[in-house]
């Protein structure tokens, strides 16, 4: 046994309460080290050789060089205290917080009783701790709008010098074509065709930028795109359509012409408002900059979120828009910068205003600080899509490092935050989707379609659907494609079926995922999502060349292609099918 492999954390993402009721315990080993891994638990005040559980435990998880093993208890008391049993060959051995024991369980005990003494402990299932994302993101497809390119619908709130809105139009970084929240209103019906549940703003609010994430005034719609009532009659609007609407909140900094800052600017250190900012000395200065910003953009001073009036102004604005305007969450730009205090009072003041809102924070990075039920539901799943982008479209990686990174990522949270995972491909802030596979419109169907049938709650950018492209920031900001003749018409298909499938079956959407193959240098990846009712088989080819995919199986079991007439039986406990290049194919299985 390769014993310095093994790895557990008490209270973290290897134990944690999935519900009122149930207890998720991980462990780590080594890859393919183990015969058999069980828990040994009971309760904390009762823990004898007469009333411990010994629980199998099941890989769920595996990466290049370790096994994750998983299991769901339910303590009767809702405490619980455990060790864990590791099994290989003739040889067993024990570990709890006193470390490893050959053949038994190290105790403090005296003849038969044990002591829970020395033993891992969750000590108590609170239901207030217990982390809850709204049920409703799990079932969420998510489309992202850029106000500024997604439709006119009022020309009289077109800016002075907007440019054409046509299929050839280039953006910049400064100019403008005169998008607005009616514009919006005017095409929830090709969003609600398309499938979509929930729309994403970046934000609406006053701003200078055609961008508007350098905010002027947090209380009120810029009035290039409107006003506050045409944003709630959007809001009323998309309910009416089973649309909800998420908005983007720049809290982490402001803009140039926030009045604060504009006071700051005019009167120094003698302004009231310079506590509101991290500034180091004055006057204000540029080069070098003598306070701190977002990155290093002087038009973007950072917040400073401790500063009692900041929180009272920017929680005023966390409740006005969940609680006066209607709208279903918020997405949280640059939410890694700014303090936990801050993010938990506002976490306190969005679910009190509506406990199903959703709080999503973009991070980039491994985010397990902000996500144990205090602050975040979920995070924007960076990991994830630049996984799925260097397998599928990039052609970086190879199968096994693909399952290796996105099962680590599983690892890396609680479920439940993996189940609210905000799942996207491109962005305003990243090359379209299209142009990242080099126009290959076969290498973004393998990646959309392993986005809508993965755990987490996918996002579709705004035009990918009808085969928009565009580089990095500012090229991916084109205004939207409506001239049909213009449209990819098979890639509106492919999202909208696609859609359809994942909202009819619940297996997609919160079921169990499992890679059935993911080999070392290979193109093809297989794996199932399974509920209760149904369960699916997926075949993917990333190469370019045809590949025989053979997969271990029960006898008997016979298969049909979701989207074609093929079907496939299971013969001698095995399952062959060939992939051509760049092919994915959904089974569903019939028995």
């Amino acid at each position: 046994m390769l014993l310095e492999a093994v790895y557990h954390q008490p209270k973290s993402q290897y134990a944690y309460a999935y519900d009122n009721e149930t207890l998720h315990i991980r462990v780590r080993t080594g890859r393919g080290d183990m015969d058999r891994v069980s828990i040994v638990w009971g309760d904390k005040y009762h823990f004898t050789e007469d009333t411990v559980t010994t629980t199998d435990m099941y890989i769920f998880a595996q990466d290049e060089l370790f096994d994750y093993y998983q299991a769901e208890v339910k303590p009767p008391f809702r405490r619980f205290a455990y060790a864990f049993r590791f099994e290989k060959g003739s040889r067993t051995v024990f570990w709890n917080e006193t470390g490893f024991t050959e053949g038994k369980l190290a105790s403090g005990g005296v003849g038969m009783l044990w002591s829970p003494s020395g033993m891992f402990e969750f000590p108590f299932l609170n239901e207030t701790d217990v982390a809850r994302p709204p049920e409703w993101v799990k079932d969420a497809v998510f489309y992202q709008i850029f106000p500024e390119r997604f439709e006119n619908g009022d020309p009289s709130l077109t800016p002075e010098g907007a440019e054409a809105w046509t299929p050839d139009a280039v953006p910049q970084r400064d100019n403008f074509f005169g998008g607005d929240l009616q514009g919006v209103i005017n095409r929830l019906d090709y969003l609600q065709d398309l499938g979509i549940t929930c729309i994403y703003f970046t934000p609406f609010f006053e701003a200078y930028s055609n961008h508007k994430y350098d905010t002027i005034d947090y209380l009120k719609v810029d009035p290039q795109f409107g006003d506050n009532e045409k944003a709630k009659e959007l809001v009323e609007k998309a309910h009416e359509k089973g649309i909800r609407v998420m908005l983007d909140a720049v809290f982490n900094h402001s803009g140039y012409y926030f009045p604060p800052f504009q006071d700051v600017l005019k009167h120094g250190k003698y302004s009231r408002f310079r506590d509101w900012f991290h500034i180091r000395s004055y006057p204000l200065a540029n080069d070098p900059l003598n306070y701190d910003t977002f990155g290093f953009v002087p038009e973007m001073p950072k917040l400073n979120t401790e500063h009692p009036e900041v929180k009272a102004y920017l929680l005023e604005t966390a409740r006005y828009w969940i609680e006066d305007i209607g709208a279903d969450g918020w997405r949280l730009d640059v939410a890694n910068e700014v303090d936990h205090r801050f993010w938990r009072e506002f976490r306190d003041v969005v679910k009190t205003a509506n406990p199903d809102a959703y709080i999503l924070g973009e991070i980039w990075h491994n985010s397990l600080a902000w996500l144990g039920g205090d602050q975040f539901d979920a995070v924007m799943n960076y990991p994830v899509t630049n996984s799925i982008l260097d397998f599928f479209v990039k052609d970086e990686i190879d199968a096994e490092n693909f399952m290796g990174r996105l099962d680590a990522i599983q690892v890396s949270y609680p479920k439940q935050a993996n189940e609210a995972a905000f799942n996207l491909l491109d962005s305003h802030d990243t090359p379209r989707l299209l142009t990242i596979a080099d126009g290959n419109k076969k290498r973004m169907k393998l990646a959309a379609l392993f986005q809508l049938t993965f755990t987490g709650a996918p996002c579709i950018y705004y035009g990918d659907e009808v085969g928009m492209d565009g580089g990095a920031d500012p090229g991916c900001r084109k205004p939207m494609i409506w001239d049909e003749t213009a449209q990819d018409h098979d890639l509106f298909g492919f999202y909208k079926d696609m859609i359809a499938l994942r909202k009819e079956n619940r297996a997609f959407r919160d079921g169990s995922f499992q890679f059935l193959s993911a080999e070392k240098g290979a193109d093809t990846v297989v794996y199932e999502r399974s509920d209760e009712k149904n369960r699916f088989v997926i075949l993917m080819n990333k190469g370019s060349r045809r590949q025989k995919v053979r997969l271990a199986d029960e006898a008997g079991r016979t298969y049909e292609e979701v989207f074609g007439s093929r079907s496939a039986e299971v013969k001698n406990r095995r399952l062959d099918w060939t992939l051509e290049p760049l092919e994915a194919v959904i089974l569903k299985q019939k028995d």
